[in-house]
């Protein structure tokens, strides 16, 4: 067998996506918050696209001079240009179109004229937060402690997790670290534990959940030895609401017991996370559906979006200009402005077809809440659109809507459904909401077993499995009958 070296030639075809159907796929799937950071950075980079305020000035011809002079400065950095002819064809069609997506997108923003767009986003920007290390490790340094102490504190208060406990690194461990070992005691080890417990907030530094409880009761407490017997010894079985076998244990009543177990239900599992570990999530609603005048109305979030359009000084420099290079360059700042404010335009109105089918079918929705949601398919809602179901999940993709029954992301229209004694299908989630219905309203000192709930559904004509009832019961994250059990 000879192997060699040869050049051949081969057909092909194969599939690729235009520029501009990339940019309008990933513009239709931004949330609004971030579309509005993408044309922001867009007005920053191309000098083609401009902000319009409702008291725009005129331009004056030193403006014009100066956008000419950076027009210049960057022609070296662009091709040869097409015929002139050719360009100022193209330049009517695209500033006619350009004109209309001003008047259609982001019409109803009102911006002052003195408004600093940079210096209002930072006034709306929150503050950085303070870790839960930082905090504790702060508060540590106040304390009388020697450097050994706060060396192995500083180690302790690192490992945290998120909870504010130190259950995956042992002190033992810990000693062995490259910077500790062979330097430090465990009896240092101990008493800078000991130190960090003793921080805000109360029950950080605990090995488990158990030690973090027993940290945040009070001394002082008249109750504090029964507390720390039941939080130390039958937690376990309080959490299995075996409560008769613990008040027998305990030498004390079904009523001592009851209240003694809602007097440290106050206490926090999960201390560290009072303290914030980062920013909350801002949410803002990409659209908006109101009752107006006895009828829905939906209405797209848009109103905090810069309104832009193509820059007029940008046409007089491609009539004035006698460089090639020039009109090449303004060509092609006006082609993708051109493609911005399209793609932009093109996510609206998909975007408000889509959510005017969505409630098409979940109108129930808005008048009388969770229950009323109906079985939807997102294939269901390209049909009615006539685009492809993958543009529908595009449409929806981390956008929120806001209702008056609360704001929720647009997926939480799409669920599959079960299907009544008389053939009526109805959706997952308005199941789950009778399940919860029904336990709500049981005899709380005999609930009702995942069993009996499911008898309670055949009533109501619903058919659906002792299984199915369990499954949706743990998705709701509600307790088992024993578990829901009153004891008096």
């Amino acid at each position: 067998m000879r192997f060699e070296i040869s050049l051949s030639q081969k057909l092909s075809l194969q599939l690729k996506l235009a520029p501009q159907i990339i940019q309008s796929i990933e513009i239709l799937q931004l949330p609004a918050l971030r579309l509005q950071e993408l044309i922001e950075a867009a007005l920053d980079e191309n000098e083609a696209l401009e902000r319009v305020t409702d008291a725009e000035p005129e331009a004056s011809a030193e403006t014009a001079e100066s956008n000419g002079a950076e027009l210049e400065k960057g022609a070296e950095m662009v091709k040869e240009a097409d015929e002139l002819a050719e360009t100022l064809e193209r330049l009517e069609t695209i500033e006619q179109a350009a004109e209309r997506d001003y008047h259609d997108f982001g019409a109803r923003r009102i911006v002052r004229s003195d408004e600093d767009p940079k210096t209002e986003a930072i006034y709306n920007t929150a503050a950085p937060s303070v870790s839960l290390q930082d905090s504790l490790y702060e508060q540590f340094l106040e304390s009388e402690s020697d450097e050994a102490l706060r060396v192995i504190g500083r180690h302790i208060i690192y490992n945290l997790d998120e909870n504010g406990l130190l259950r995956d690194y042992p002190l033992e461990q810990m000693l062995e670290n490259p910077e500790l070992r062979g330097a430090y005691t465990m009896e240092q080890a101990e008493e800078a534990l000991r130190i960090v417990q003793s921080l805000e907030p109360k029950g950080v530094g605990g090995r488990n959940i158990r030690e973090s409880l027993l940290l945040q009761l009070d001394p002082e407490d008249p109750q504090f030895k029964l507390k720390r017997k039941l939080i130390g010894d039958h937690l376990l079985d309080i959490n299995k609401n075996k409560r008769p076998k613990v008040a027998r244990e305990l030498n004390i009543s079904i009523a001592e017991l009851n209240d003694l177990v809602a007097s440290i239900s106050v206490l926090d599992p999960h201390p560290g996370v009072r303290v914030s570990t980062g920013r909350n999530p801002h949410i803002h609603p990409d659209v908006v559906v109101e009752l107006i005048d006895g009828r829905w109305e939906i209405r797209l979030e848009d109103t905090f979006f810069p309104r832009v359009r193509l820059n007029p000084h940008y046409r007089e420099m491609l009539k004035q200009s006698s460089d090639p290079k020039v009109r090449e360059y303004v060509r092609k700042k006006i082609e993708n402005a051109k493609w911005l404010v399209d793609a932009i335009q093109q996510r609206q109105n998909t975007l408000y077809r889509v959510v005017e089918e969505i409630f098409k079918v979940q109108s129930e929705y808005l008048d009388f809440g969770k229950s009323h949601l109906k079985p939807l398919k997102m294939q269901e809602i390209a049909d009615r659109v006539g685009i492809h179901v993958s543009t529908v999940s595009r449409a929806i993709a981390d956008k929120w809507v806001q209702t008056p029954r609360g704001i929720v992301p647009l997926k939480f229209f799409f669920t599959g459904g079960a299907e009544t004694a008389d053939g009526e299908t109805i959706s997952r989630r308005s199941v789950k909401q009778k399940v919860r219905e029904i336990i709500e309203g049981e005899d709380k000192h005999s609930p009702l077993s995942d069993e009996q709930v499911a008898e309670e559904l055949k009533q109501q004509g619903l058919d659906i499995a002792r299984r199915t009832v369990t499954k949706y019961r743990k998705a709701l994250l509600i307790p088992s009958s024993r578990q829901r059990r009153q004891w008096d």
